[in-house]
């Protein structure tokens, strides 16, 4: 079972969205080479599903990682946060030893 965990504000956030497109959709997260701290994360919807992907639900609502991407989430935390900064997605990595500004570039 992969160790990444969806925040009921997150898992509210997503349902909220999915709910205007089709049935069936979920939210993929995954991980890519590249940002101002060597890898970043990338948040999109889907409506099919990869072989290899892991899925997360909670509270009705599905979340994706493909199985390359799992090993840089091991351990993360999916959470949406409405602050000052504005409204987004934010994961909590304990893999991660730096990060930018933006919070969506990492390193390991």
């Amino acid at each position: 079972m992969p160790n990444v965990t969806v925040t009921e504000n997150a898992a509210r956030r997503i349902a909220a969205i999915v709910a205007k497109e089709a049935p069936g959709t979920f939210l993929r997260v995954s991980v890519s080479g590249g940002g101002c701290s060597g890898f970043q994360y990338h948040f999109d919807l889907a409506q099919t599903g990869e072989p290899d992907d892991i899925v997360i639900e909670r509270d009705g609502v599905k979340v994706a990682v493909d199985s390359v991407s799992l090993p840089f989430l091991e351990g993360a935390t999916l959470d949406f946060v409405d602050d000052l900064m504005g409204q987004s997605f934010r994961v909590e990595n304990p893999n991660a030893t730096a990060s930018c500004g933006c919070g969506t570039s990492f390193s390991i």
